[in-house]
């Protein structure tokens, strides 16, 4: 016999379309954050980027700080991912930094959001949300390449962790303060694929030249 309760299963079309409004909201959410931080940024406003309702946005997400969340957690995805990868321990640890470096360049290219909403986060939240989407990993990942280096006299004796946020610094103060340096290369658009990769490779000279024996 049966129970006479019957569940509700999504269909796949129903499941694509809650994929794609999750999307866009997140979109929408990652705009607004980058403009005013967790703090300054308003539910009233993602909703009507994104063409749904506060209730759907708090449906798929609870809250305002959730939905931060998860758009914390997809921005730093890849650098987390990336720094998971138990290879960036073995071999060459110059080759190892200088890959972990130009793949963290690539990203912060891909998001000029990014750089501002990390930097709302120091000011208003005091790095909560950036630790409890694990964001340190990615500097303990290069801390471990870096002391490795040492241990094998491939780079000068340095403190790992101050070293970490020298290295992170130099490469995005570039894109977070973008819209102050442009003044510099008037003539140019810093952000093409050209300026970019000119300031992929003058930072990472730089940082290798600074560390190597």
């Amino acid at each position: 016999m049966g129970s006479g309760i019957h569940m509700k299963v999504k269909s796949p079309t129903q499941s694509r379309d809650a994929e794609l409004t999750k999307a866009k909201i997140l979109d929408a959410a990652e705009e607004e954050f980058g403009q005013g931080g967790l703090a300054g940024a308003r539910t009233e406003a993602i909703a009507q980027r994104t063409g749904v309702t506060k209730a759907m946005i708090y449906y798929y997400f609870e809250s305002k700080e959730g939905l931060y969340e998860a758009v914390l957690e997809r921005c730093f995805q890849g650098h987390i991912q990336a720094s998971s990868d138990p290879t960036w321990h073995e071999g060459d640890p110059a080759e190892k930094l200088e890959g972990l470096i130009r793949q963290f360049l690539a990203r912060s290219a891909q998001n000029p959001n990014l750089p501002n909403i990390v930097a709302y986060e120091a000011l208003q939240n005091q790095g909560k949300y950036f630790k409890q989407v694990g964001v340190p990993q990615y500097y303990e990942t290069m801390a471990r390449i870096l002391e490795r280096g040492m241990q094998m006299g491939v780079f000068r004796q340095v403190d790992a962790y101050h070293a970490s946020v020298s290295i992170v610094g130099a490469c995005v103060f570039y894109f977070c303060c973008r819209e102050n340096v442009k003044f510099l290369w008037a003539d140019k658009d810093i952000m093409s694929p050209e300026m970019v990769a000119a300031h992929m490779d003058e930072a990472v000279n730089l940082i290798m030249r600074g560390l190597m024996i």
